[in-house]
């Protein structure tokens, strides 16, 4: 076993003549949040695919969790868990059914037990026997979360996972992305949101046109700009942070 959760030297991945990926490098540690950094085409997706045994490298080498994506695909997938961008939810079953179905499905023993923990573990136990059809778009992405976590993956990868939420289910997503690496699960975080990378991210990589551009801690990224100038300006509210002060708990409540 590597001491990293992922290591990826190399890897390059072309469609025909669009080369998407070009000589990636990086290490994941174990038990931490790492950000995949970049904008739409950059990517990432082709990255997190190929992480997870879905498509296959052209070149270089990724190891997930000890074992090479390409020689021991089926040791990989027992190991780790997707989630992309949008909810993978049954809509006609309860909350509760889409956790059971998924521990049945991967030979789980005492499925209706592990449903109910992971409720009370995401906050749903009180929505567990509605149909999901019924969820507010943060309570699926955190049912979501909870179903990828039937049978305790060690890796979870998180392509994008927030694309679509309004700023109160982003929030919900990442207070259970931090529970999770809280409880010892290494998260790789793919996302185009600076503040979704610099509030959940112990390591973030920027990937630009195919290549790893920069790489480390939010300090690290932050001194390879020029000293900070100090200047004295009145900071407006965003957008944002109206939204929440208006609906402040009461939205909360809703969900």
């Amino acid at each position: 076993m590597t001491a990293a959760a992922v290591r990826v030297a190399g890897v390059t991945k072309s469609f025909k003549d669009l080369r998407v990926l070009d000589g990636v490098d990086f290490d994941v540690q174990r038990g931490s949040i790492f950000a995949l950094l970049g904008s739409n085409g950059a990517g990432k997706t082709t990255l997190v695919r190929i992480l997870t045994t879905l498509s296959k490298a052209d070149a270089g080498t990724a190891v997930v969790n000890g074992f090479d994506v390409s020689e021991h695909p089926a040791e990989v997938r027992q190991s780790v868990s997707l989630t992309g961008q949008f909810a993978a939810v049954d809509d006609v079953l309860t909350g509760r059914e889409n956790l059971a179905l998924v521990a049945r499905l991967r030979h789980v023993e005492q499925p209706d037990l592990i449903a109910e923990d992971l409720l009370a573990r995401f906050g749903l136990t009180g929505a567990g026997g509605r149909p999901a059809s019924t969820y507010s778009g943060g309570m699926r992405r955190r049912l979501d979360l909870a179903m990828s976590l039937v049978g305790a993956p060690t890796i979870i990868f998180l392509d994008e996972p927030t694309t679509g939420l309004d700023p109160e289910a982003r929030r919900e997503v990442w207070r259970a992305t931090r529970e999770l690496a809280a409880g010892g699960t290494t998260v790789l975080l793919t996302t185009q949101y600076l503040e979704e990378a610099e509030s959940l991210a112990d390591r973030i990589a920027i990937l630009h046109r195919g290549r790893i551009i920069a790489d480390g801690n939010l300090a690290q990224l932050k001194a390879l700009l020029p000293p900070a100038k100090v200047e004295y300006i009145e900071k407006q509210p965003t957008l944002e942070e109206v939204f929440l002060a208006i609906v402040g708990d009461e939205g909360k409540a809703a969900a």
